[in-house]
């Protein structure tokens, strides 16, 4: 049973203060909370022992993005549910509260959590404006980060993101938006070619894929439906870096600048964004470009929750928690809080350097949801977290993939690119599907999408 206390100030104008919830049962429970629903808080929902465990998870959306299929989503590829899984599908095993997580009492063991949904027009004390707290005996924060900018001036009010399914259907309407816009009969030949210039600013996996995806959407679908417009699209793909996809074998790398530059796409490494205005970007080494989209994707900055942290350390690089071996939040003065783990985006593993992927956010929360599931039998779950290295997959368009193993400590140092390495890229992620239903549906719309087009609607 759940029972809340509410503080509200009595006045002619209701301010509200944190509310306590309180959870009671029959069984006193432990209770576990998992901030976030992506690919380490989701993980873990889905595989911690729901009958013996009083779990709740916390999360600003109520579903859990598959972020490699984002980009397809973008284009049309596929649609929107493909890339999404519900987190109410372990409800009422589960508690689900869509609200943001504000701060973090360790000592007291609470959470301070805001609604992230809009007050009640009947009651509007109640909502986004009612702060509420959640106790827990362990805590899992899986909160994810924001994308990266760097300080440049303009880059959240005119530029695009790919890290949410809401960010592919606001790319996806822009593209066709453009295209309708270059379509206007009092458009000049010179406006026609600035609205249709795509420009993405970022040269790892999310840029790279998204510019192969988009170079197979204006060389196919966009071509039969605005011929006229088609020759006149192009796309520019910016990076600060000397080289696109640093993570990857040289050879690989050196595979991608050639599809890219034989498919059209201009690669534009070493080169800087200085600011970013409507319609047009100011390059350290071009100038002033003009665009029609920016896509960017630069990498990842820490989230406003780890930031807000007091009393836990944190990475000098990249802003995250630092965790030990076993994902435990290592505490400032030393020590580790036994209670607490961090995993994915949000923290950093001392003394090992491991990716920023999806990969590694899903092999440690299989790990905590062992950790957490292994105490209530009273085994012995001390051993350290150890990643094992599947391969690192991108695409590159017109059915043609990069597949790479060579780095992993063991097993075979494989490295593929070509056709091969496509069939596997889709067959790696049309399995790695977290539902039957998705597994269903994301081959059988890639096959009828294949077969029939896109649908270039707009809505």
């Amino acid at each position: 049973m759940l029972s809340v206390n509410r503080n509200i100030r009595p006045s002619g104008l209701q301010v509200a203060r944190t509310q306590h919830v309180r959870f009671s049962s029959s069984k006193a429970k432990p209770r576990v909370v998992i901030l976030g629903s992506g690919w380490g808080g989701y993980e873990v929902l889905k595989r911690i022992d729901k009958a013996r465990y009083d779990v709740t998870i916390i999360s600003p959306v109520t579903y859990f993005n598959f972020t490699p299929l984002l980009a397809s989503c973008a284009v049309g590829s596929l649609e929107y549910r493909c890339a999404l899984e519900p987190v109410r599908r372990y409800t009422p095993q589960a508690r689900a509260y869509q609200a943001w997580c504000d701060g973090i009492d360790f000592e007291e063991k609470s959470l301070n959590c805001m609604p992230a949904t809009p007050p009640l027009p009947s009651a509007p004390h109640l909502g986004t404006r009612t702060p509420f707290s959640v106790p827990y005996d362990k805590l899992v924060i899986s909160v994810g980060a924001y994308s990266q900018t760097f300080g440049v001036p303009g880059v959240k009010e005119h530029a695009y993101f790919l890290k949410d399914v809401r960010d592919a259907r606001a790319i996806r309407t822009r593209i066709l938006e453009c295209f309708e816009q270059a379509n206007e009969p009092l458009m000049s030949e010179e406006e026609r070619r600035r609205v249709l210039h795509f420009c993405i600013v970022g040269g790892g996996p999310t840029g790279v894929e998204f510019a192969a995806e988009l170079h197979d959407l204006l060389n196919s679908d966009i071509k039969r439906h605005f011929p006229r417009l088609a020759p006149l699209a192009r796309i520019s793909l910016y990076d600060v870096a000397p080289k696109i996809l640093s993570m990857f074998d040289e050879g690989l790398v050196k595979y991608a600048v050639r599809t890219f530059r034989r498919e059209g796409v201009e690669i534009l490494t070493s080169h800087h964004v200085e600011r970013v205005e409507a319609g047009r970007m100011y390059v350290k080494e071009q100038g002033e470009v003009a665009f029609g989209m920016l896509v960017w994707s630069t990498g990842l900055a820490p989230n406003p929750l780890v930031e807000a942290m007091k009393g836990v350390e944190r990475d000098a690089r990249t802003g995250g928690v630092v965790t030990n071996g076993r994902c435990e939040v290592v505490m400032r003065g030393g020590g580790a809080g036994g209670d607490v783990w961090a995993i994915g985006d949000a923290a950093v593993m001392e003394g090992v350097v491991l990716p920023a992927t999806a990969q590694v956010a899903k092999q440690k929360a299989r790990y905590v949801a062992g950790r957490l599931n292994g105490m209530l039998e009273g085994r012995d779950v001390g051993r350290p977290f150890e990643w094992r290295n599947m391969g690192t997959l991108a695409y590159v368009g017109e059915e043609q993939a990069l597949y790479d193993r060579s780095q992993a400590k063991g097993g075979p140092k494989t490295k593929w690119a070509g056709m091969v390495s496509w069939v596997l890229w889709r067959s790696a992620y049309a399995s790695m599907a977290l539902s039957v239903r998705n597994k269903i549906l994301v081959p059988t719309l890639w096959l009828v999408n294949w077969i029939f087009g896109r649908d270039l609607s707009r809505f």
